[in-house]
């Protein structure tokens, strides 16, 4: 079954025009099945394109899925239409009472200012806490997954020299975790960022497991509480023009940016883009759907609860 989204979210035109197919809420109430429920927590200010990659990625499964979008109260877009938010997406308090299948947080542009000094770090911290136990599996993303084993486990970050800025080579500690399923030894994904976590921390907290680094980007994927908690501090979900056109922003502003590392063909813009991770990011969503969304959710929606607080 396909994705079940507003039938005008733009998302929609984008992913037509890619042969991905997707179902809109009109067509999806004619059907008599639950979808499996997602929350996405939209962090970025350019939120159309945020929501478009991982709605490419969500639908990408023979589940049938449903997704909320959602913003922070009282923290408005300057990148995203108004008419636009009012129409997708909710706040917090709106879905408080819900429990959801799964829940995605995503990163946003503010990684060098202290966790402390974000301005919506109190509400952010009460949204973690609602996800514990009103969520079967959460991914953090990027900033947000720093963000996240900050807030539960008091994992620093630290500040790089330079951007960590291309497409790197991961490889896999566990092949028999079901998330990698179908996986090569070897897996390429993006990084955009100014800060890292480092093995030496999270080796210290038992409660996390190291599942992918990389011996340039460093620790990828960490996993806790059995799949509930998913951290991942690249962005599988980037189109493929997105480190592009990040390149050309910051080249325009004369920001000191180096080109992304084994993102071009031979290193030249000028031929063009060689994509290499988007296999297996649809893979890596598919099977967290799979096997830590659906596999590991109750058929009764009003059992999520119960069910959330016996694993906590």
């Amino acid at each position: 079954m396909p994705l079940n989204i507003p039938h005008n979210l733009p998302a929609i035109e984008i992913l037509k025009g890619e042969h991905i197919f997707v179902m809109d809420d009109l067509r999806a109430s004619t059907q008599d099945i639950r979808p499996l429920r997602v929350a996405l927590l939209n962090l970025m200010p350019v939120k159309i394109t945020t929501e478009t990659d991982f709605v490419r990625l969500l639908a990408n499964s023979p589940l049938q899925v449903e997704v909320d979008f959602i913003k922070m109260k009282d923290h408005p877009s300057k990148n995203t239409p108004q008419e636009h938010l009012a129409a997708f997406y909710k706040n917090f308090d709106d879905i408080r009472k819900n429990n959801y299948d799964g829940m995605i947080i995503t990163g946003a542009p503010v990684e060098l200012l202290p966790f402390e000094e974000v301005r919506y770090w109190q509400d952010l911290q009460e949204i973690f806490d609602w996800a514990a136990h009103h969520v079967t599996s959460t991914i953090y993303i990027c900033w947000a997954a720093q963000a996240g084993l900050h807030y539960f486990y008091g994992i620093p970050k630290y500040e790089l020299d330079k951007k960590m800025f291309g497409i790197f080579r991961h490889r896999i500690s566990d092949a028999g975790i079901p998330l990698f399923r179908g996986f090569d030894d070897a897996f390429f994904a993006p990084h955009s960022r100014h800060t890292e976590i480092r093995r030496t921390d999270i080796d210290r907290v038992p409660e996390l497991k190291i599942l992918a680094e990389s011996d340039e980007a460093g620790v990828h994927i960490v996993m806790a509480r059995g799949g509930r908690e998913i951290f991942i501090t690249g962005h599988e979900e980037y189109a493929s023009d997105t480190l592009h056109n990040e390149y050309m922003r910051d080249l325009d502003k004369g920001l000191p940016i180096e080109m992304p590392k084994n993102y071009y063909h031979d290193d030249d813009p000028q031929r063009g883009i060689a994509v290499r991770w988007r296999a297996h990011a649809h893979l890596l969503f598919k099977n967290w759907l799979n096997y830590y969304v659906y596999q590991a959710t109750p058929f009764d929606p009003k059992e999520i609860e119960t069910m959330s607080e016996l694993r906590s």
